[in-house]
């Protein structure tokens, strides 16, 4: 597998990646997270052109998809029930998502991320039990909980970070 910056060009497959990872999560309990739009091409195209927005090549394939910047999460400020692991400087990881043929493409994904950062935070909703279940298999420690900005919900708060030498 390697990783990429999404192109322009790679934005119609994106669409459909999000399409399964929907549809995959209200299949599972979590109709609600990202409902039946988001994200957004809108959002997709702001991720592209901001550099953010990075592809998994699997077999020649664009086998998943993920946000990954280094600038920083707003929502992150304020964490409740619990506090971060640390605060270093840190990577986040949004909209991770998964082709119907990218199997294990999600964990290579965060490890790719842990790899270049060092230290990543990442938050997923509630009835999210696939995501969490991932997070921890790959040993990602729950820390509390996160308000989504303008009183859109919560989500649960997870971070990883490289051990120090």
């Amino acid at each position: 597998m390697e990783i990429r910056h999404t192109q322009r060009s790679d934005l119609p497959l994106l669409l459909e990646i999000f399409a399964h990872a929907r549809r995959f999560m209200a299949e599972n309990g979590n109709p609600n997270q990202w409902g039946d739009h988001t994200p957004t091409q809108q959002t997709l195209e702001e991720d592209i052109a901001a550099g953010h927005s990075y592809v998994c090549i699997q077999d020649g394939r664009i086998a998943a998809t993920f946000f990954l910047s280094t600038a920083g999460e707003p929502t992150y400020r304020v964490i409740r029930e619990g506090a971060w692991l640390d605060d270093a400087p840190y990577g986040v990881v949004h909209r991770i998502a998964a082709a119907e043929q990218g199997h294990g493409a999600a964990a290579y994904c965060l490890e790719w991320c842990l790899e270049r950062c060092g230290n990543i935070r990442i938050d997923t909703h509630r009835d999210n039990k696939p995501m969490q279940r991932l997070l921890q298999r790959l040993g990602y420690t729950y820390c509390g909980r996160i308000d989504l900005e303008n009183g859109r919900g919560e989500r649960l708060a997870f971070q990883k970070r490289l051990k120090k030498a």
